[in-house]
């Protein structure tokens, strides 16, 4: 017989507890086998607040790692890219195909590490609902007594 761990609830006071000290302690950091490069570690912070502090596994620090590092290069790359133009003597620049590689390892790693929109965010439709009440706000006519967000 497989025993599975139990999970809290997520609207329990104890998760709301564990939440507020996950903030706190700030994401984690790489383990010490993982490398990251200065330009790097903004990726990972992102990474890392995309899930729950300790849903991480060591195998998943790894691929976030890599995540991280090819964020960073796709950044750099496009950076040149914009500099050199997207065509260099009539032919695509090596450097658009290079980001092209590197975004498609990025959609990969995000899925394996369920850090993509759907996990994150939930589906779709739930987005589609989300934007569509925001429209339907924003085409409201507001009485300069209430209250608005700017920007």
């Amino acid at each position: 017989m497989k025993v599975t761990p139990k999970r809290n609830r997520s609207d329990s006071i104890s998760a709301a507890v564990r939440a507020a000290q996950a903030v706190a302690l700030g994401p984690l950091d790489p383990p010490a086998h993982v490398c990251l490069r200065p330009g790097d570690r903004p990726f990972w912070d992102g990474i890392m607040k995309s899930r729950p502090r300790d849903t991480w596994t060591l195998t998943d620090l790894v691929s976030a790692g890599n995540l991280a590092r090819t964020q960073a290069d796709i950044e750099r790359l496009q950076s040149e890219l914009d500099k050199q133009g997207y065509i260099l003597d009539d032919k695509i620049n090596p450097l658009a195909v290079l980001v092209e590689t590197l975004s498609k390892r990025v959609v990969s790693l995000n899925r394996a590490l369920h850090t993509h929109a759907n996990s994150t965010v939930g589906r779709s439709a739930d987005a589609v609902k989300a934007l569509t009440n925001e429209r339907k706000a924003a085409e409201q006519v507001y009485d300069d007594l209430i209250p608005r967000l700017v920007g």
